[in-house]
């Protein structure tokens, strides 16, 4: 039986590569382990309804990205913000922490890095879960236009792409999308997040990342590849009124994983706002599953 002490949420931080990088960490120690990798512009703080539901069964642990949350943020002409050197940071953090094997929780830019991750060390991932993080181009809508035009040229469309992705109207409508049910957003998560990406230099930062997305979108049949060859046990969590990211991109997961399992929700690109309980449940089932066929 997991004691309460086991539950209790730990705000942690610890140094990788000189930079200082904030985690949250519950449940007990000899629990398969969840590896959650966030998205943008959030931070581990997205994974609290998890730790509520899931810290007294599964080894929960999150991190916070350099120049993300509670993480350190050292300008760019410090720090290289692409997502290579987002996912060896977090590579290192796995290994400081310990973490030899993991099921990992991908949500938006948790999945380039948690992609990166499984194919430099495909023997530590025994599952996968993917919640609105995109691998295909059939995810990427008509939102996505003006972002390429960023990639292709930068400089003049860098006041556009702010105002695509970094803008407060951009901040909640990446929370509402197209949700018949906004009643259900509680709107301090995009104030929050605003508050955020309006601190000193965050948004130099975020335009250099952003900027690097496009060797993700290049990377995409690498990944897709691996799939196809690895078969990694998956859970798809989609909420389908997420203006990022289509709802086609569930099925071309089935494409590459034809036995993975899929759940489009009635939900948008954090489910976790909207469709906490449900989640976590699936995880739940879906953890309990992974671990028995591992036993086997």
């Amino acid at each position: 039986m997991t004691s309460t002490s086991d539950a209790q949420v730990h705000y942690r931080s610890v140094d990788i590569n000189g930079v200082s990088v904030f985690y949250r960490e519950a449940g007990p120690k000899n629990a398969p382990v969840l590896l959650l990798l966030h998205g943008f512009p959030s931070s581990s703080r997205m994974f609290n309804p998890l730790f509520e539901r899931l810290a007294t069964r599964y080894h929960l642990i999150a991190p916070d990205y350099p120049g993300f949350g509670n993480s350190a943020a050292p300008p760019p002409s410090q720090f290289a913000y692409t997502f290579d050197h987002i996912a060896q940071i977090v590579d290192a953090f796995t290994v400081k922490m310990g973490l030899t094997h993991y099921i990992m929780y991908m949500q938006d830019y948790g999945g380039p890095v948690g992609f990166r991750l499984a194919l430099a060390h495909p023997e530590r991932v025994d599952a996968l879960i993917i919640q609105n993080a995109v691998s295909h181009e059939d995810g990427l809508g008509p939102l996505w236009n003006k972002r390429r035009e960023f990639w292709a040229n930068r400089a003049p469309n860098e006041a556009a792409l702010r105002e695509n992705l970094i803008s407060f109207n951009a901040t909640r409508q990446r929370h509402l999308g197209s949700s018949p049910n906004i009643d259900l957003y509680d709107p301090d998560l995009w104030m929050d997040e605003f508050a955020f990406l309006s601190r000193p230099g965050e948004v130099d930062i975020q335009s250099d990342l952003f900027y690097d997305y496009r060797t993700n979108v290049a990377s995409y049949p690498k990944w897709q590849a691996w799939m196809k060859k690895t078969q990694p046990r998956t859970l798809v969590l989609w909420g389908k009124y997420d203006p990022s990211f289509q709802v086609a991109e569930a099925d071309a997961y089935r494409r590459d994983l034809p036995n993975a399992e899929i759940h489009v929700l009635d939900a948008g690109h954090f489910a976790l706002d909207e469709k906490a309980g449900q989640c976590a449940q699936l995880i739940d089932q879906f953890v309990q599953k992974v671990t028995a066929h591992k036993a086997s």
